[in-house]
């Protein structure tokens, strides 16, 4: 499975392409950010932002995009640039056909830490670990978007076909029950 993750936001999104499989060995196609300038009027930035995620999807090909869940902060301005980001990653990817899936940060937390309350220095340390890679991929953003990556290969086709397996074996009622 390739999975392209998207850790959205407007000044930085970072993308991350992650070859695996559960209990295979992970391999990182590619790893980088999107950046738009701060100075930009914000649809010009959502602009480069597509631009800039379709590229990576057309020469990727991923089979999933993962992105990070947009959650409340205290900033409204900057929830609200993640959340414009967030959605662009969605419409690149629903644009061709590619299924879409949101974790939240404390699930790619666990998944690659076995702690939701690791710290971004832990995140890209096992990152950097999990794939093998000489160095830690920087900025953080780029490693938060690994890390989307490898959640969802790790967590997400479990989920999968959890999913699959219960829909198969569920059967309708063919009795109604009557006390």
């Amino acid at each position: 499975m390739r999975v392209l993750g998207v850790d959205p936001g407007l000044t930085r999104c970072g993308v991350g392409v992650v070859d695996g499989a559960p209990g295979r060995a992970l391999r990182m196609v590619g790893v980088g950010v999107v950046r738009t300038p701060a100075d930009h009027e914000v649809p010009l930035r959502l602009l480069a932002i597509e631009q800039g995620l379709e590229e990576w999807v057309e020469t990727h090909r991923p089979d999933v995009v993962a992105i990070e869940r947009v959650f409340a902060q205290h900033n409204v301005s900057t929830v609200m640039g993640t959340a414009q980001a967030s959605a662009v990653a969605m419409l690149c990817a629903t644009r061709r056909g590619i299924p879409v899936v949101l974790h939240t940060p404390s699930e790619v937390k666990a998944a690659v830490t076995g702690s939701g309350r690791a710290d971004k220095a832990q995140v890209t340390a096992m990152v950097t670990r999990l794939l093998r890679l000489d160095a830690p991929p920087k900025p953080a953003d780029a490693a938060d978007a690994l890390a989307l990556a490898i959640c969802h290969i790790w967590r997400g086709s479990a989920q999968q076909k959890l999913s699959a397996a219960l829909a198969r074996t569920a059967s309708p009622r063919t009795k109604e029950y009557r006390p």
